[in-house]
């Protein structure tokens, strides 16, 4: 509400000072004690007082102020700009942004006092300290630059850390793993990687291979649980002529000598039957090999990588792999981590797989917010290999251009045992308890109410209310924050 011009002749109450000997000096009091600076001049402009916390926002000495008029204050740069020399023109009162001399800033009002003749007789102004709040918005703006140029140097070293290797990773315990392992890269070290089926060991290898000096040379994969038993030796380790019936008759080099100066992935390292593992032993250690049906050794230059989702360690306590072959394989070892402890890298595989397929099948289909929360909140036993294979089905079953939760199959439905203990199957419980985890999940990669809130369409109020909400009804488990 606009206020009217303030009048000497308005009668106030002044009654509570009647106690007082001395009503001026009581007012005067009143005066001091306001934590906002008061500044009075005469109706010329020209400074009569003002109290101690405006000394104190401003940060001048009264020998600088008092008895000198604003015009001068203004002109020799006491203060930027003059509230008091405004409302005298504009006859009203003025609100400004003020600084001062010393460096420190407030905002100010300054209001006209009006005589029975409408002369302006005095100016008063209001001074509030603002030299804090502007900090704090200079500070938040260089934070949010900093936040932002971080942001954009953590992308380019994403992009940098996984190149063309073909891993699609944004979860911090994928990265880090990257790290590491792109250090050993550079050296030509063995390295033994470990990991569930399907979570995507063979990127890594490709990545290790990528980033190392032999990434211009061969990387063979091979599955060592796909080779026939019989056949395995000869297509390791090559033969020679006539080595056996329906032999090439000018032999043929096995894997290892095509790897020459590359890289040889064994993947499935743990199915090589023993007496193989033997003959690795000996690659591994002399680095040459002897063709079956030869007996002249062949020096070869590979980097061997390996990979398993069996316990190595077990399978030595078994007899079933030699020690010796285990400790030369696992000089550096790895663990990819499950897709369960990664989950912020669903939504970027998920958009990865979906640019493929919309490629494959010449389709442009989007997922649904409530299918990706579904996906995050699925435990992932397949890892990203049933990510792929879900998302496949789902995107051949879905009739329209978006792919729903219900496209994605029961195979991901939470288990009975997710629900609460005892309770029947319930539609609006289901989808509460998805919405609840995409709620938390979108938190956990914008760390803000609002940039979690805008990322879901929703308000920040809405937000936070169903936030709360669904933090009473579903808390989070452990493992949710591991990633």
């Amino acid at each position: 509400m606009k206020r009217g011009p303030v009048r000497l002749s308005e009668q106030q109450d002044f009654s509570f000072l009647s106690g007082y000997e001395d009503r001026i000096a009581q007012l005067l009091a009143i005066l001091e004690s306001s934590f906002d600076g008061i500044y009075i001049t005469e109706g010329t402009a020209k400074t009569i007082w003002f109290n101690r916390s405006y000394e104190v926002i401003s940060g001048l000495d009264r020998s600088e102020v008092i008895g000198h008029r604003m015009d001068v204050l203004e002109r020799t740069g006491i203060i930027s700009r003059s509230g008091t020399l405004v409302a005298l023109k504009r006859r009203a009162a003025i609100t400004i942004d003020q600084k001062f001399k010393t460096g420190k800033q407030a905002i100010i009002t300054s209001t006209p006092i009006f005589d029975d003749t409408d002369n302006i007789v005095m100016v008063v102004t209001n001074v509030r300290d603002m030299s804090e709040l502007y900090g704090l918005k200079e500070e938040l703006a260089r934070s949010r630059e900093l936040t932002q140029r971080y942001l954009t140097e953590i992308e380019l070293s994403r992009r940098l850390l996984i190149g063309n290797s073909g891993l699609v990773a944004s979860d911090q315990n994928m990265l880090e793993l990257l790290r590491v392992v792109g250090r050993v890269a550079q050296l030509d070290t063995a390295v033994l990687i470990l990991g569930e089926t399907g979570v995507g060991k063979e990127r890594v290898a490709n990545f290790i291979h990528g980033r190392s000096p032999r990434r211009s040379n061969s990387f063979i994969k091979i599955n060592c649980g796909a080779i026939a038993e019989s056949l395995a030796e000869s297509e390791l380790f090559g033969y020679e002529r006539g080595a056996f019936t329906g032999a090439n008759k000018e032999g043929k080099p096995g894997l290892f000598e095509v790897a020459d100066k590359g890289t040889i992935f064994l993947d499935e390292v743990g199915e090589l039957p023993l007496n193989l593992q033997t003959k690795l032993l000996r690659v591994i250690q002399e680095q040459e090999l002897v063709r079956v049906g030869g007996s002249e050794p062949i020096k070869i230059d590979v980097r061997i990588l390996a990979a398993t989702n069996r316990d190595l360690k077990a399978l030595v306590e078994h007899g079933r792999f030699r020690e010796d072959l285990y400790y030369r394989l696992s000089v550096f070892p790895v663990v990819v981590p499950p897709l369960r402890d990664r989950k912020n890298d669903i939504p970027k595989l998920t958009n990865s797989f979906l640019q493929q397929l919309n490629r494959k099948y010449r389709d442009e289909k989007t997922l649904t917010q409530m299918a990706m929360g579904r996906l995050l909140s699925y435990h992932w036993p397949g890892n990203v290999r049933e990510l792929k294979n879900v998302l496949e089905r789902a995107f051949i079953m879905s009739e329209g251009p978006e792919i729903n939760a219900e496209d994605l199959g029961v195979s991901i439905m939470p288990s009975a045992g997710e629900g609460r203990a005892g309770a029947e199957f319930s539609l609006k419980e289901h989808l509460e308890q998805i919405e609840a985890e995409y709620i938390r999940r979108a938190y956990d990669s914008f760390h803000s109410i609002r940039g979690a809130a805008c990322s879901l369409g929703m308000d920040p109020a809405t937000y936070l209310r169903k936030r709360k909400k669904y933090e009473a009804l579903y808390p989070a488990q452990e493992e949710d924050y591991k990633a």
